[in-house]
């Protein structure tokens, strides 16, 4: 990673979809540059085109055109091989739908980043029971993703994106399943990756209240980033609220 420039970077981000006279234009334009360590916000209506964002940042998707530097690299310059190797090494994931495997436990789901990068039986291992006792399934462990309520899904979940050791979480609406209270302590969860093991948090969402946990807003219109920008700490959600009326998103 460069330590000296953003974490994420991305200039004149495009995604099209389709060809003319059909094309569908996801994104226009995107201009966004996120510092280490750092939560993040990226607000918009359903369909407007932030889950695609993240698919781009990752190097899950390529643009149509633009720039995408993910902890200093171009990934239009690296091979497919080598983009999978930065992204394993540089992004932990939590999803709307939780994306555990069905036929393992809550320890084994944990544990699959550390036996994707070959660091199963390393001291990476040994902080594994500490991880499920601090997101509240210790006493879960065993259980298979069937058996948990949707809060213990998507704390299992942030669980294995924080057990890969990546510096970066990306949240594709996490909280979008869970009741509110359950998604209460999921933003509080991801806070605390923030703040107390320094991982840097873009989340996607059109959740006002879960915007609200974020150092910074940012607003997706039209497939472009607005210039307005909400900042915390102590951010409200009537000030939230407030930028997307005027916004009329």
């Amino acid at each position: 990673m460069n330590p000296g420039g953003p974490i994420v970077r991305v200039s004149g981000l495009e995604k099209a979809h389709g060809d003319p006279p059909g094309r569908v234009q996801v994104l226009a334009g995107v201009e966004l540059a996120i510092d280490a360590r750092r939560f993040v916000c990226v607000m918009g209506p359903s369909g407007s085109g932030k889950s695609t964002l993240l698919h781009l940042i990752s190097g899950l998707d390529e643009p149509t055109a633009g720039r995408v530097e993910l902890a200093g690299e171009d990934l239009a310059k690296l091979s497919p091989a080598a983009r999978t190797l930065l992204r394993r090494r540089t992004v932990g994931y939590v999803f709307q739908f939780f994306n555990l495997l069905p036929n393992l436990t809550v320890e084994e789901n944990v544990e699959l980043p550390l036996a994707i990068a070959g660091t199963a039986s390393g001291p990476e291992r040994a902080a594994v029971p500490g991880l499920l006792a601090r997101f509240g399934i210790e006493r879960r462990s065993a259980a298979f993703p069937h058996q948990l309520s949707g809060g213990e899904m998507q704390r299992t979940s942030i669980a294995r994106a924080l057990a890969g050791g990546q510096p970066l979480l990306l949240c594709d609406e996490p909280t979008g399943n869970l009741s509110q209270q359950a998604g209460l302590e999921v933003m509080q969860a991801l806070r605390e990756a923030c703040d107390r093991d320094g991982r840097t948090v873009l989340l996607v969402t059109h959740n006002p209240r879960d915007a609200t946990f974020a150092d910074e807003v940012r607003f997706l219109v039209d497939g472009k980033i607005a210039a307005t920008t909400l900042s915390g700490p102590g951010l409200k959600i009537d000030d939230v609220h407030a930028a997307l009326a005027r916004l009329a998103i």
